[in-house]
């Protein structure tokens, strides 16, 4: 039985702090911060519980969890985590690839109208909700997986061939994050991982197809027109992959005035030496985080992670929970469940060989699922 009624009762004097940062005039902002719109309370509140809920726990988050999963799609509240254990993941991920191109669909074959319900669904159960952008190649018309160029940032940024093409896709993001609201107005809040897995060269943006100059300047064009464009509901989360801790972490990074959480994207490869290399990455990595986290004032968080088709029994409790014990991780969420590729989920299903594993460590006093979180923006 986990202490909900302890984690609720120190949560609720977090939320009365909560109120009061929010209200107050913050005195050290630069020119760029004054220029910004003020991001809607429950953004700042949602800010605020991420860093408070380490002391707590951290969040089990899944991508894609309530729009299909292993043999099934579609079905208005399924969840193959909640079928499992009986609750939702308190982080559910999204990706708005093919919002550029105002489809009907995202890059999953998902309608837009269904992720947008579901995003506002999460925000009502008191869960978070973070977005991803796999975005097609606006040079070459491919997907956000062409690296046959070398030169799509430069194209996109300022005096860029296709710099007006790109501005108009951040419009079509914008309309779309500006519209997740609820019956009642409220802006739905969102973690946004953009140009995420820089440190490696499989999108677009990765390393060897972009200078460290023209990754910051995308990066601070994409946040500068979404706040030109009232977009006041994000937090932006700096995501590399699992390369190492340093200067690989930092190179790229766009400033503390971008970016509100330090993320990392690390998977455990199956192999004789996986797991072993898995920790290893993890611990080095994390630990560097946690130190770079309490120096700016940045919650931390796994913002991708998983061993696909899970063929270790005990990895939750064995592989995942060891390592996330000694860290201030705010979440951890694993990749989605995808219905057209059997092998090709990171979540168990009833029957799946991690699955009992994951009922203990859904159990665990430090795993955070929706029900054991209060809402985290009142």
């Amino acid at each position: 039985m986990k202490k909900r009624t302890i984690i609720t009762g120190l949560w609720l004097m977090a939320l009365l702090f909560t109120d009061t940062y929010c209200g107050a005039k913050k005195t050290s902002a630069n020119q760029e911060e004054m220029s910004r719109p003020q991001r809607t309370a429950e953004t700042e509140r949602l800010l605020h519980n991420l860093k408070a809920i380490t002391a707590y726990g951290f969040m089990f988050g899944h991508q894609d969890d309530p729009l299909y999963g292993v043999n099934w799609e579609g079905d208005s509240g399924r969840s193959d985590v909640q079928r499992v254990t009986g609750d939702y993941p308190a982080v559910m991920g999204f990706d708005i690839g093919k919002i550029e191109h105002e489809s009907e669909k995202n890059i999953d074959n998902v309608s837009f109208a269904i992720i947008r319900k579901e995003i506002i669904h999460q925000y009502e159960r008191g869960g978070m909700v973070t977005v991803s952008w796999h975005v097609d190649n606006p040079l070459t018309g491919g997907d956000t997986w062409d690296v046959s160029r070398d030169d799509v940032v430069r194209a996109i940024l300022p005096r860029g061939e296709k710099h007006d093409l790109f501005l108009g896709w951040l419009d079509k993001a914008s309309v779309f994050l500006n519209s997740l609201t609820t019956a009642d107005g409220t802006k739905v809040p969102v973690l946004f991982r953009p140009w995420h897995e820089h440190t490696g060269s499989w999108f677009w943006w990765g390393k060897e197809l972009c200078s460290t100059e023209e990754y910051t300047a995308l990066w601070e064009m994409t946040r500068s027109h979404f706040d030109r464009a009232g977009v006041d509901n994000l937090l932006y989360a700096y995501s590399p992959d699992l390369q190492g801790p340093g200067e690989i972490y930092m190179e790229r990074y766009p400033g503390d005035d971008f970016v509100d959480l330090l993320g990392l994207d690390g998977y455990h490869r199956n192999n004789e030496e996986g797991i072993a290399a898995y920790v290893s990455s993890l611990d080095t990595i994390l630990s560097f985080m946690t130190q770079e986290g309490a120096k700016r004032d940045k919650p931390i968080a796994l913002t991708e992670t998983g061993l696909e088709a899970i063929p270790i029994a005990d990895w939750w409790t064995e592989v995942l929970l060891p390592v996330m014990e000694r860290y201030p991780v705010s979440y951890v969420m694993v990749w989605r469940n995808a219905r057209e590729r059997p092998d090709h989920y990171y979540a168990p299903y009833p029957g799946q060989l991690s699955a009992d594993d994951f009922v203990t460590f859904h159990q665990h006093p430090k795993t955070l699922f929706c029900k054991d979180i209060p809402n985290l923006y009142q």
